[in-house]
């Protein structure tokens, strides 16, 4: 066993460790079975990480009040590797990555799915931000600054550019008031799973923070490309009823602003990973029919026609 597992409690106990490749986290992460049979999912992060990773860790604790949540649970977090690196230790969910899977089911099954991660979003956001955290329009308007100045200076530029600008300075103004809660921080179907029992699973809290609920709904697009029945039932299922106009408009206030933010973001990850990502801003753009609408060509407004 590598030694930088050391100093990490029942370490003698495992049995089996693989590591987990998927994902774009800095963490290096290992499904892990000890002699119980018991799988748990642990990630490693540097000891200059320490102080983000315990307030994740103790946020994700936070969930626990909520045990109908199908989630991975926090069980231990701790130093390791001689006081190099920072281990956060998590129950594991056994299923499929839900992007294999979802597109292969049924359109009603999707939809099943779709309402079932909206509800169990919408029970995540029962829990408050702390009462010192700053205004959400403070932060995120200087999250849209840096976006944007980023983007200008990343030498790429976006088909439709000025409409996407263009919205996102005609629409700040709807962050202002908005309620602060905490957040899963990358909620798609990228970070689910489907269980045996053909139920939805949630992992990788490893961006949680608090901030405006709705802003949950910035990478419904990765959803949406898979299943527009499993993202239309996410908004029907967060919702249960009627969903607000002023949604549409932030939600595509959020998306907007993440194609901008996703050109440089790829910039270190090579010149194919910057052209997929302005494929996708321009698909975006037509969904949005070059955001003279807010509502995306992809929603399903009709429960009745999907159940």
């Amino acid at each position: 066993m590598s030694a930088i597992f050391n100093g990490i409690p029942g370490l003698e106990a495992w049995t089996s460790l693989r590591e987990i490749q998927a994902g774009w986290s800095s963490d290096k992460k290992y499904c892990i079975q000890d002699q119980h049979g018991r799988e748990m999912l642990l990630r490693l992060a540097d000891i200059s990480q320490y102080e983000r990773k315990k307030r994740e860790f103790e946020a994700v604790k936070q969930l626990k009040q909520h045990a109908e949540l199908p989630m991975s649970r926090p069980v231990d977090f701790g130093i390791c590797n001689e006081g190099h690196s920072v281990y956060s230790l998590f129950t594991w969910v056994e299923g499929e990555d839900a992007r294999g899977v979802i597109s292969k089911l049924p359109p009603s099954e999707q939809y099943r799915l779709g309402l079932k991660a909206g509800e169990i979003l919408r029970v995540m956001h029962e829990i408050p931000a702390p009462s010192q955290t700053p205004s959400w329009a403070e932060r995120y308007n200087a999250k849209i600054d840096k976006y944007i100045a980023n983007y200008r200076a990343s030498g790429f530029h976006l088909k439709g550019e000025d409409k996407v600008l263009s919205y996102i300075e005609g629409h700040r103004c709807l962050l202002d008031q908005r309620p602060l809660t905490f957040q899963h921080g990358d909620y798609h179907i990228g970070n689910m799973i489907v269980t045996r029992a053909g139920e939805l699973g949630i992992i990788d809290f490893n961006r949680m923070d608090y901030g405006d609920p709705w802003e949950e709904f910035n990478r419904i697009t990765w959803c949406a490309n898979e299943s527009a029945e499993f993202a239309s039932g996410r908004i029907h299922g967060y919702f249960q009823g009627e969903v607000p106009e002023t949604f549409f408009k932030l939600m595509a206030l959020y998306i907007a602003c993440n194609q901008i933010a996703s050109i440089p973001w790829a910039i270190p990850f090579g010149e194919a990973e910057v052209n997929y990502m302005l494929e996708r801003a321009e698909q975006v753009l037509e969904y949005y029919n070059g955001f003279e609408s807010w509502v995306p060509s992809w929603y399903l407004p009709s429960r009745d026609l999907l159940l």
